[in-house]
C-alpha cells in the first residue's frame, strides 16, 4: 500500500508523486446473515470494523471504536470478489448502463445510487453524505466482476463554520479468480483510492490524498470450526451507543 498526500495540488500533479510503501495483511471472517469482521494492520497501526447483523461499527487508533452511520450493510472488500452471494445481492437491483471493455475484457456496466432515505440515515447534524454511486463490471464471457468503481461526496460543516467538502473515489481492478469448494473467489487485485477535500475555508486550497493497493488473497476457507457468534460481537464502546435498542448483545449459549 502506498499514500500520497499533497495540499493545493489537483489529482493529475498527485499521480506523479512518489508515496511510501508500506506492506500490511487483513484477516475477514463472515456469517449468515450479515455478520462479518475485518482486521488490518497496516504502517504499524491496526484497523478493524464488523457487523453483528443488526450493527455496523469500526475500530480505529484515532478514533476509537464508534458505529457506522446507517444501516448495515456489506464490506466493500467482500463485494472485491471474495463474496460471490453478497456482490450478486447488492447487484440485484441496479441498472444496466451499457457495455464497455476494461484490461482487454468486454464487460457489462451495472450502475447503483443510493437513495434519499439511505443518505439520510448515513447523515448527522454535522455531516451531510450528498451522494453515493457504485458502478460493476461484470465479464460478459464469465459473468464475474472484473472491476469495482465507487464514489461518494460528503458536505462537512460544524456550527458558525464554512463548509467543507469530502469526495472519495475507489477504483479496484478484480482478478486471479479460482474455485475454492465450488465457489469462484478472487485471489488478487489493485485498488486505488482519491480523497479530495474542497472548500472555501481551505486556504492551502484542494487537497488530495491518494492511495494504492496491491493484495493477494493466501487462503480461503468456508465453514471455519469455532467460528460463532461470538466472534461478532461489537465493542463494549459501541453497545453503550444504543441502550434504547434492547440489543441482547450476549451469545447464545449464556442467554
Amino acid at each position: 500500500m502506498a499514500m500520497v498526500d499533497e495540499l493545493g495540488a489537483t489529482a493529475g500533479s498527485v499521480a506523479g508523486s512518489a508515496g511510501v510503501a508500506q506492506k500490511g495483511c487483513f484477516v475477514m471472517w463472515q456469517m449468515v446473515p450479515n455478520k462479518w469482521l475485518i482486521e488490518l494492520v497496516v504502517g504499524g497501526h491496526k484497523v478493524a470494523a464488523g457487523s453483528d447483523g443488526n450493527v455496523a461499527w469500526r475500530h480505529t487508533p484515532w478514533l476509537g471504536a464508534h458505529a457506522a452511520k446507517g444501516g448495515v450493510r456489506p464490506l466493500r472488500r467482500a463485494l472485491q470478489g471474495l463474496d460471490p452471494m453478497a456482490i450478486s445481492a447488492v447487484f440485484s437491483s441496479a441498472q444496466y448502463m451499457g457495455e464497455k471493455r476494461i484490461s482487454g475484457t468486454d464487460c457489462f456496466v451495472l450502475k447503483l445510487s443510493a437513495d434519499q432515505v439511505d443518505l439520510a440515515d448515513r447523515s448527522d447534524n454535522t455531516a451531510e453524505m450528498i451522494k453515493h454511486v457504485i458502478f460493476g463490471y461484470f465479464s460478459q464471457r464469465s459473468g464475474l466482476l472484473v472491476f469495482l468503481e465507487d464514489s461518494y461526496l460528503t458536505r462537512i460543516q460544524s456550527p458558525g463554520t464554512h463548509p467543507t467538502y469530502w469526495e472519495t473515489t475507489m477504483a479496484t481492478k478484480i482478478e486471479d479468480y479460482r474455485i475454492v469448494d465450488g465457489v469462484m473467489v478472487a485471489h488478487s487485485g489493485q485498488s486505488s483510492v482519491i480523497i479530495t477535500r474542497f472548500g472555501d475555508n481551505l486556504k492551502a486550497g484542494l487537497s488530495v490524498t491518494r492511495m494504492e493497493e496491491i493484495w493477494t488473497i493466501d487462503d480461503v476457507a468456508f465453514n471455519v470450526p469455532g467460528l460463532s457468534l461470538d466472534c461478532f460481537i461489537p465493542p463494549k464502546e459501541v453497545q453503550k451507543e444504543y441502550p434504547e435498542e434492547n440489543l441482547d448483545w450476549r451469545s447464545p449459549l449464556h442467554r
